[in-house]
C-alpha cells in the first residue's frame, strides 16, 4: 500500500513537471512571470505555515529573511559588469564584486549557470536560517503578540541594516540587472521539493513535536520534548525556505530594493497562511495559486472604466481594496466552517420546497 501511495505521487510530479515544461513554451513572458511568482509564494506560504501553522509561533519577521535570501542571490548571481554599473555611488567590496558564476572548462556554460544558481539558492536560505537562528535565540521565549512584534522589529532592523550597508547591497538604490530565471521549471522543482520536505518534515518525530508544542506546550514539555529546540528549529528551516522563496523572487522580477521587503510583504503571505488554513499543506498550495493570480486578474480596477452609463478615472489602489473586501468575506464565511453551514442550510430549505 505504501509502495503505491509513493508511485502515485512520482507519477504526479513527473506528469507535473512534464505540464511546466509545456507550459514554459506555450505562455508569453508575462504569464510565465505570474506562474513563477505562483512557485515562489508556495515556498514562502509553506516557510510561514511551519512556523506560524504547525509549531504555534505567531512570526512576522518573514520579510526580512527573504530579504537575506534576495540579496545574497542576487549579489552572487549577477556579472561583474552589472554591479559596477549598480554601484555609482560607493564602490562594492572588492571579495563581493569579483564573485562571478562557475566556470567549469570541461563543462557546458549553461550547466555551469545552473549550478552556480542552486548554490545562490542554498547559500541565500542558509545565511536567511543564520539569521533566523540568531533572531530566533533570544525572542523565541516570548509568546503570542510579544513574539510578533519582537519578530516584525527585526525584520525591520535587517531592511535598515541593507539600507546602509551601501559597499554590499548598494544601499536605498537597490540591484538593478539581476540575472532574470523565469524557467518554469527551475522555480517550480524547488517549490514541489519544499512541499515534498514539509509533508515528510510533518510525518516524522519532528513535525509531531512541532505540532505537539502547537496544541499545548505545558503537555509538550512534560512528555519530554525540548521547547526550546524545536522552536529554533522550526524558526530556522522557515527561515531557510523564506530566504529561498526571496532568492527565486529576486531573479524573477529582476530588480529588488529594501521598499520592497516591508511589513506588506509579510502581510500578503500571512494572508495566503490563513486563507489556506493554519497547519494545511495542500490548502497553502492551493491559496498562493488563487491569491496570487487575483492580485493581477484584478489590476484592470486601477485602469479607467467604461460601464456603459458612466466613465471612471483611474483608481490607483481600487484592486486592493476590492481585494481585502473579498479577503474579508472568505474569511467570515471560512470561519467555524460557516459557509458550509449556510449551504447545507440552503439546500435543506429548497429540500423542503
Amino acid at each position: 500500500m505504501k509502495d503505491k501511495k509513493v508511485l502515485k505521487y512520482l507519477i504526479l510530479i513527473i506528469v507535473s513537471l512534464v505540464v511546466l515544461a509545456i507550459l514554459n513554451n506555450v505562455l508569453d513572458s508575462y504569464q510565465r512571470r505570474i506562474v513563477n511568482l505562483c512557485a515562489v509564494y508556495i515556498i514562502l506560504g509553506l516557510s510561514m505555515n511551519l512556523v506560524n501553522g504547525f509549531t504555534g509561533l505567531f512570526s512576522l519577521g518573514q520579510a526580512g529573511f527573504m530579504a537575506v535570501g534576495a540579496y545574497t542571490v542576487s549579489i552572487l548571481t549577477m556579472t561583474r559588469q552589472m554591479k559596477e554599473m549598480n554601484f555609482y555611488m560607493k564602490p562594492m567590496m572588492p571579495f563581493l564584486l569579483n564573485l562571478s558564476s562557475l566556470n567549469i572548462s570541461f563543462l557546458p556554460a549553461y550547466v555551469n549557470d545552473f549550478i552556480w544558481f542552486l548554490f545562490a539558492l542554498l547559500m541565500g536560505g542558509i545565511l536567511a536560517a543564520l539569521f533566523g537562528l540568531l533572531v530566533g535565540a533570544p525572542v523565541l521565549k516570548l509568546t503570542d503578540d510579544y513574539l510578533a512584534i519582537a519578530t516584525l522589529g527585526f525584520s525591520e532592523i535587517i531592511r535598515i541594516v541593507i539600507i546602509n550597508l551601501q559597499t554590499v547591497t548598494n544601499g536605498a538604490l537597490g540591484l538593478k540587472g539581476i540575472p532574470v530565471k523565469t524557467h518554469l521549471l527551475w522555480s517550480w522543482s524547488i517549490a514541489i521539493l519544499t512541499i515534498v520536505f514539509i509533508s515528510l518534515l510533518m510525518k516524522g518525530s519532528y513535525g509531531k513535536a512541532f505540532k505537539a508544542i502547537r496544541e499545548d506546550e505545558i503537555a509538550a514539555k512534560s512528555m519530554g520534548i525540548n521547547l526550546f529546540k524545536h522552536k529554533v528549529m522550526s524558526f530556522s528551516l522557515g527561515s531557510f525556505f523564506a530566504g529561498v522563496g526571496g532568492g527565486l523572487l529576486a531573479v524573477s522580477i529582476g530588480t529588488i530594493d529594501p521598499t520592497l521587503f516591508k511589513f506588506a510583504l509579510t502581510f500578503n503571505i500571512l494572508l495566503i497562511v490563513v486563507i489556506g488554513g493554519m497547519g494545511n499543506i495542500w490548502g497553502t498550495v492551493a491559496s498562493a495559486i488563487v491569491v496570487t493570480i487575483a492580485m493581477e486578474a484584478l489590476r484592470f480596477l486601477d485602469e479607467p472604466m467604461n460601464l456603459g452609463f458612466m466613465k471612471t478615472d483611474a483608481l490607483p489602489g481600487l484592486r486592493m481594496v476590492v481585494f481585502s473586501l473579498i479577503l474579508m468575506l472568505v474569511i467570515i464565511f471560512k470561519k467555524d466552517n460557516a459557509l458550509k453551514a449556510n449551504f447545507e442550510r440552503i439546500r435543506g430549505r429548497y429540500a423542503k420546497n
